[in-house]
C-alpha cells in the first residue's frame, strides 16, 4: 500500500485522540490568552497545502491585534529587525509578541491547534514547512516537488534550528524531504519533535 494512504490513515487517528487527551490544555490556553490581551484566541492566516491549494491555518494568537500595523513601523524604524524579516522572515524578540505568547511559541504550544488542520487533511503531523502566497517564488523551480505533498506542523526545518537557519537552508530541508518521504524518515524527526518540545532550549523559536 503506498506509504501517503497510510500516513493519511495514521495522521486521522491520531489527531483525533489527541484533540479529545488535549481538551483541557485549550481551555487553559484560551483563558490566558484572553486574560492577557486583547482579540481572538485563535489566529488563522492562508497558507498554501498541497498541489499550491489555500488553506486556513490555525494556531493560538501570540502577538498583539495590531501586529500588521506594528511590523510596518518596526520594519521602516529598525534596520537590523528589517535584515532580519527580510532573511528569515521572523524577527529575534520580536516586540510584537505577548508575554504568554512568547512563553507559547517557545514552547511550540501555539501550534496545537493545528492538529484541526490534521484532522481535516490540510496538514500533515510531519511535512514540509506551510508558507504564505508570498514566499512561493522561494522554492522557484522546486515548489512544485516540495508541495506535492501535504505541509506539516512539524518536519526536518522544525527539528533542525528553526530560526537559526537561513531561508535557503529551510527550502534545501523541504526539498530534502519531498524527495526521501518514508516511514523511518517521519519516525525519526517525530522523536527528534518530541525532543525538541521536552527541551526546547537552543531551538531558535521566537
Amino acid at each position: 500500500m503506498n506509504y501517503k494512504i497510510i500516513k493519511r490513515f495514521l495522521d486521522f487517528i491520531f489527531a483525533f485522540l489527541l484533540i479529545i487527551l488535549l481538551i483541557p490544555l485549550f481551555l487553559i490556553i484560551g483563558i490566558l490568552i484572553k486574560i492577557s490581551s486583547k482579540g481572538s484566541i485563535i489566529y488563522i492566516q492562508k497558507r498554501i497545502g498541497k498541489n499550491n491549494t489555500s488553506f486556513s491555518c490555525y494556531k493560538f494568537r501570540t502577538m498583539h491585534p495590531q501586529s500588521k500595523y506594528l511590523l510596518k513601523k518596526i520594519l521602516i524604524k529598525n534596520k537590523d529587525f528589517k535584515n532580519q524579516f527580510s532573511k528569515t522572515r521572523k524577527i529575534i524578540n520580536d516586540p510584537r509578541i505577548t508575554r504568554i505568547g512568547k512563553f507559547l511559541r517557545f514552547s511550540s504550544l501555539d501550534e496545537l491547534p493545528q492538529i484541526f488542520n490534521v484532522l481535516i487533511g490540510d496538514m500533515s503531523f510531519i511535512g514540509p514547512r506551510p508558507i504564505v502566497k508570498s514566499e512561493i517564488k522561494k522554492y522557484g523551480k522546486e515548489f512544485g516537488k516540495v508541495f506535492s505533498i501535504k505541509p506539516g506542523i512539524s518536519g526536518l526545518w522544525q527539528v533542525s534550528g528553526r530560526n537559526n537557519l537561513s531561508y535557503d537552508k529551510r527550502v534545501e530541508l523541504d526539498i530534502n524531504y519531498s524527495e526521501n518521504i518514508n516511514f523511518l524518515l517521519d519516525i525519526k524527526i517525530f522523536i527528534r519533535t518530541i525532543v525538541v518540545i521536552l527541551f526546547p532550549f537552543g531551538k531558535g523559536a521566537s
